[in-house]
């Protein structure tokens, strides 16, 4: 039983890397649609009531200037949380469950390719790492 629980935890680790890689920046455009409402990518983008999203892969959590964060996304920044693709993964799941007092009022996008689609979408307006 306990190999089997290994082994399904391993294939799972698999896919969920698998479903990162695989995203679809058009696709991830037209998920970024329900985002807007709070968040801005690309030239010109701007705080909303959300930060703008740009480079935030590698962005520490809680750090874009000039944004008044939630003190849960303060502290998880200086606690050592850099956003890249498995935790926006995690956090776009379900944002409270990650951070418990977060301001983001999104409940999250439960389906896995959303979020891969959407994190590819994201990394199009990320510098590569150096």
């Amino acid at each position: 039983m306990l190999k089997r629980t290994a082994f399904f935890i391993a294939a799972l680790a698999a896919f969920s890397t698998a479903a990162l890689a695989e995203g679809d920046p058009k696709k991830g455009e037209k998920v970024f649609k329900k985002c807007k409402t709070c968040h801005m990518v690309g030239e010109g983008a701007k705080k909303r009531i959300g930060p703008q999203l740009n480079n935030i892969i590698g962005r520490k959590a809680g750090s874009t200037e000039g944004f008044k964060y939630s003190k849960a996304m303060k502290a998880a920044g200086e606690g050592g949380l850099v956003w890249d693709e498995e935790k926006l993964d995690k956090f776009l799941t379900k944002p409270r469950a990650m951070i418990k007092k977060t301001r983001m009022t999104f409940g999250g996008l439960k389906k896995a390719e959303q979020r891969a689609n959407v994190i590819a979408y994201l990394k199009t307006f990320s510098k590569p790492a150096e």
